[in-house]
């Protein structure tokens, strides 16, 4: 193969690996921080550079791309005397000789100049850092070019030139040009995610005040009632209530916005799905009867989750009363539970006037709510985040006419399970006319 097109395929290794490695943290989501990725990409580049090596008859010295990803690693993270250790051990490794005690020599003494210059570096604007970079590639190839004598070789040509002076900075640049654009695309979405936490914070706060101010507002007018000396008495006591229920809701609306805000669950104990539901289907009667809603409970038994017994209730008493104010003009509550090896999943299925694409999608938005003004969209945020804290997931499934159905799965703490022909289960309707 040619020299050049030799080391040209070595510099398309090192892009085609940075673009990957970049792509690869986007789409899996671990838990690597970009630095810890660069750090692996640069050692890795550092390898592949030692493979395609190319030595210069007359010098014992080994040559390749190695200077690529030292000096962008040196340059944009400080890494310069970390990665000429690297160098130097790998270089030890194929022979201790003059090649070596000059890798030694140069690297040593640019790691330390680069680890000097590397906050100033950091400074400059995107533009600058890429020609800094360019240019000290430049100045680095030169100098060899003089010290190892390259210049006095007989056999020197163009092509050895062309590598040390041509291909080394320009594949610095590329690569410093690829550098500036990740660094862009985290900063622009770290902007973006700050940006939309604001919004959130604007929108959560615009509805706590608008939703307390209504009850507060209610409860100044009538203690100003209350200051006339000739209401009457029973007035009086009127009042007082009124005050009192105002009250009462603006600290409904402030322990659902705690609750929201603060979804840790301290403590986990084994809970019983069947039975806890069967708890809240029973809260929940006199309410489905002022509905005229059949509630129907199909429940598997002894499947078993963790979690907090409260807030757990708070959270299935939020998803019915819903599902119990959508069927106005009544309807059927089902209230279902299905299991896997793994998992056990609770489905709440109503017969209202279910819930159009976009709605089901904005679920669990801030100040996003189905009631429109009537409500604050806290209750629902309120479950999604205590469905969070017990390592849970929600689906809905809904659609205009027909109803909704919410499903929520959490991991399963049964020791064994039966197959569906297997499983005992108890089906009981709750008809309420």
């Amino acid at each position: 193969m040619e020299l050049t097109v030799y080391f040209f395929f070595n510099l398309s290794l090192l892009i085609v690996l940075l673009f990957s490695g970049f792509l690869w943290a986007e789409k899996s989501k671990k838990f690597w921080s970009y630095r810890t990725l660069f750090i692996i990409y640069l050692l890795i580049s550092l390898t592949l550079c030692f493979i395609f090596t190319y030595q210069i008859e007359g010098i014992n010295v080994l040559f390749g791309l190695r200077k690529v990803p030292f000096i962008v690693g040196s340059l944009y993270m400080g890494l310069g005397p970390f990665l000429a250790a690297f160098i130097m051990l790998v270089r030890g490794f194929l022979g201790i000789d003059y090649g070596f005690w000059s890798t030694v020599l140069y690297y040593g003494g640019f790691a330390i100049l680069f680890w000097r210059i590397s906050p100033w570096f950091l400074k400059r604007s995107p533009k600058q850092r890429i020609l800094f970079s360019v240019g000290v590639t430049f100045l680095f190839s030169f100098v060899q070019t003089f010290t190892l004598g390259i210049w006095n070789l007989p056999h020197s040509s163009i092509k050895v030139l062309f590598i040390f002076l041509v291909i080394q900075p320009i594949g610095v640049g590329i690569i410093s040009y690829i550098v500036e654009e990740i660094i862009m695309s985290i900063q622009l979405r770290q902007r973006t995610m700050k940006s939309k936490r604001l919004e959130a914070v604007e929108r959560m706060g615009a509805a706590i005040s608008h939703e307390i101010r209504n009850p507060l507002t209610v409860a100044i007018g009538f203690v100003q009632l209350l200051q006339n000396d000739a209401i009457s008495k029973e007035n009086h006591s009127h009042y007082l209530s009124i005050i009192k229920n105002e009250l009462k809701s603006a600290e409904r609306v402030i322990q659902e916005y705690l609750n929201f805000s603060n979804p840790e669950i301290k403590s986990m104990e084994p809970l019983v799905v069947q039975e806890e539901l069967k708890v809240v289907v029973q809260l929940l009667q006199p309410m489905a009867k002022q509905n005229s809603v059949k509630i129907v409970s199909i429940f598997s038994q002894g499947e078993e989750i963790e979690g907090d017994k409260q807030k757990f209730h708070q959270c299935l008493v939020n998803i019915m009363k819903n599902a119990i104010e959508a069927m106005p003009n009544g309807g059927t509550l089902t209230v279902e539970t299905e299991s896997t090896p793994t998992t056990v999943s609770i489905l709440i299925k109503d017969t209202g006037t279910g819930m159009t694409l976009e709605q089901v999608t904005r679920l669990g938005e801030p100040y996003y709510s189905t009631k429109g003004s009537k409500g604050t969209g806290l209750g629902i945020m309120v479950v999604y985040s205590i469905v969070r804290a017990m390592n849970g997931t929600i689906h809905v499934e809904s659609e205009i006419g027909e109803g909704t159905t919410f499903i929520f799965t959490f991991p399963s703490l049964s020791p064994t399970y039966l197959e569906p022909a297997e499983t005992e289960e108890t089906e009981k309707e709750l008809v309420v006319s």
